[in-house]
């Protein structure tokens, strides 16, 4: 049974979109595959100038040129997020204190993401800490058990939900470990972080603003809690990210109260829905590209080696990633007066980085709009580039490779059984359920 999974869009509607683009105000056909959309703003008007006088980008090397400076381009969002979410009545109690501002507003302009050095530089560094080579290497064992675990369920049901039974389990595991969140009380994380990141997007209906906001309040109300016992009860800060931002650089400057509860519940949103888009993504563009789906299986098959096995895995982890990148839309703001690449932006210049339409880009992509999972030298930005490269791309690759290959080898010939539903949004491009059969 072929099911429809990213229905094409017609070259003249997409141009009729382009033309009239506004990310407030976006169609369902551009959001199930806003690809040809991309493609004519590349031609035409690669720096579009939308409705609200943003500029939205779709060249890869202008996205590169404006990540490259990050001194011109600032990734703080006091100024855009201020009217988007410090307003009446969630600036206000019950969402805030007198006084205060609202959850939402807190949250994304303290994460580590959303700011500049030096608040940037300190978080990031105590992350990475963490992050090691050799710490990474060694989560990998209890990464097998985890999906081999998820794998022995859906064999036992014969099929299950991509997303809901494998994808999502994954991240929020891993997250959990890295932050010894314990078992018992990682089940409203996934919630939570949809509800967080949801608000992300263009616009919000005041139901999904008010989910937000609660679900900041009660993350972290569950955090003070948590890292109140981890002051008591330092973990291995080699391993344990939340104790290494509690306790700070040797030397340097500890986090304050705001800075530290926030970043936790970035960590645990970052490091989420992205993954569970890549892992799902990948499993759902195999099913609509069975020559590649064939093609994987047999150089897997053909492996001389568990090295040779990796680096056929990590090739085609990089693709998916290029071909339906878990995040689409990034922004910056210029500090001043400036150019790219020979076009003019005024200082305050609002930028919407369009990393998916960057990843089809034929000025450094052959065959673009093609899923090759041979593809090498592959300069996706699905990970950022510069100094806000994603400080978790070598753990996101490392959840890929292991849960598709795994997924494959114990599934090789894994059906979905109707059409998958996609998760409806322009800023992170997912699934949010996929029935399948195992056979």
């Amino acid at each position: 049974m072929t099911l429809s999974i990213t229905p094409p869009m017609s070259t003249l509607r997409a141009q009729q979109i382009a033309q009239t683009l506004d990310l407030r105000a976006l169609p369902p056909d551009f959001l199930n595959n806003p690809y040809g959309v991309y493609a004519a703003l590349r031609e035409a008007e690669p720096f579009k100038r939308m409705p609200d006088g943003a500029y939205f980008l779709t060249r890869h090397a202008d996205l590169v040129a404006v990540y490259r400076d990050a001194k011109v381009f600032s990734s703080d969002k006091q100024v855009e997020f201020g009217p988007k979410y410090n307003h009446a009545p969630f600036n206000q109690p019950p969402y805030a204190p007198p006084g205060g501002v609202a959850p939402l507003f807190e949250h994304h302009t303290n994460s580590l993401v959303f700011n500049d050095p030096p608040l940037h530089t300190r978080v990031r560094r105590l992350i990475m800490g963490a992050l090691t080579r050799r710490a990474i290497e060694a989560m990998e064992p209890g990464l097998v058990q985890l999906v081999d675990s998820l794998l022995d369920k859906i064999e036992g049901q014969g099929g299950g939900d991509l997303i809901e039974d494998f994808a999502s389990a994954i991240p929020v595991e891993i997250i959990g470990n890295l932050l010894d969140v314990p078992h018992a009380d990682r089940e409203p994380l996934r919630g939570w972080s949809l509800a967080i990141l949801g608000a992300l997007e263009p616009t919000l209906t005041p139901e999904q603003e008010a989910l937000g906001n609660r679900s900041v309040n009660e993350f972290l109300a569950y955090l003070r809690a948590l890292v109140a016992q981890r002051r008591q009860h330092p973990g291995d800060p080699e391993h344990d990210v939340l104790t290494r931002l509690i306790q700070g650089e040797e030397g340097g400057d500890a986090l304050s109260e705001v800075e530290l509860l926030q970043n936790c519940v970035f960590l645990l949103n970052a490091g989420h829905e992205t993954t569970t888009n890549l892992i799902g993504n990948a499993l759902i563009s195999l099913q609509e590209w069975p020559a590649q789906r064939d093609r994987l299986k047999a150089d897997l098959l053909a492996a001389a080696s568990s090295e040779e096995r990796e680096q056929i895995l990590n090739l085609a982890v990089d693709e998916f990633l290029r071909f339906e990148s878990s995040n689409q839309l990034s922004n910056r703001r210029a500090l001043q007066a400036t150019q790219v690449n020979g076009v003019d932006l005024p200082a305050g210049a609002l930028i919407t980085l369009c990393i998916g339409a960057a990843n089809r880009d034929p000025a450094v992509y052959p065959q673009p709009e093609q899923l090759d999972l041979r593809r090498t030298g592959n300069k996706h930005l699905a990970f950022g580039f510069g100094v806000h490269q994603c400080a978790g791309l070598s753990l996101a690759r490392l959840e890929g490779r292991i849960a598709i290959g795994r997924f494959l080898q114990r599934f090789p010939d894994y059906q979905l059984t109707q059409a998958p539903v996609r998760g409806g949004r322009a800023r992170f491009r997912g699934f949010l359920s996929a029935a399948f059969r195992t056979a």
